[in-house]
């Protein structure tokens, strides 16, 4: 894999992978994860400012306003372990996003090298996000088809109780992928006109995905 590439979005829809590949893709780079969502979760958590700001729209099931959610990236790209590069998984989601994410880059003499594109068929990404279920217990996640518990609706690890998150429900999941081609799908032109963008099938395994991730990011000649 590149060495001068440290600074990737990972794009795509609802039930893509971003989050799993860009887990995987940031412990390869030595490079911190930089998640939205998990940036989202600690700030509501934390009840910050940002945070409250934040969760107003969550619960809407709308975009969190750009301004929120820049603060939040900025905030942890200032921190140590994002000096050497990171991996954006829901970040940017819009082209003004985008567009303040190379802005705020480039005030600290740093670019985004590359994003890439996962992409997958609407009715599987249907089927991915309907089938998830979430452990309220210890957090532990399932899929009904493609990774079920030994006992159906009970935890392998600590018994507890599985459930269907909100945002997993068949009406939500539409809506997701109803913001995403509105809101979001019009970063791959964004990046395609820079000549930063690249696109791998996020059909098959994690294993299979995380293969053709590191190709299309590995140095050519």
């Amino acid at each position: 894999m590149s060495r001068t590439a440290r600074r990737i979005i990972l794009l795509g829809p609802p039930g893509a992978g971003k989050g799993t590949q860009a887990e995987r893709l940031a412990r390869r780079l030595h490079v911190p994860h930089v998640s939205t969502g998990e940036l989202f979760r600690q700030h509501v958590g934390g009840h910050t400012p940002l945070g409250q700001e934040a969760e107003a729209s969550m619960r809407r099931g709308d975009l969190v306003p750009d301004a929120v959610t820049l603060g939040m990236v900025a905030e942890r790209l200032a921190e140590p372990d994002a000096v050497e590069g990171a991996v954006f998984d829901g970040f940017p989601r819009t082209t003004a996003q985008a567009e303040a994410l190379d802005q705020l880059l480039a005030d600290r003499g740093q670019r985004l090298e590359v994003a890439v594109l996962l992409e997958a068929p609407r009715e599987e990404l249907v089927e991915r996000l309907t089938g998830r279920r979430l452990c309220g217990a210890c957090q532990a996640t399932y899929h009904v088809r493609w990774s079920p518990p030994a006992v159906p609706g009970r935890c392998d690890r600590c018994g507890g109780a599985l459930m269907a998150r909100p945002d997993d429900e068949e009406a939500t999941v539409v809506r997701r992928l109803e913001v995403y081609d509105t809101e979001t799908r019009p970063l791959v032109a964004y990046y395609a006109a820079s000549d930063r963008l690249l696109t791998v099938d996020g059909l098959g395994s994690v294993g299979d995905v995380a293969a053709r991730l590191e190709e299309v990011l590995a140095p050519h000649d």
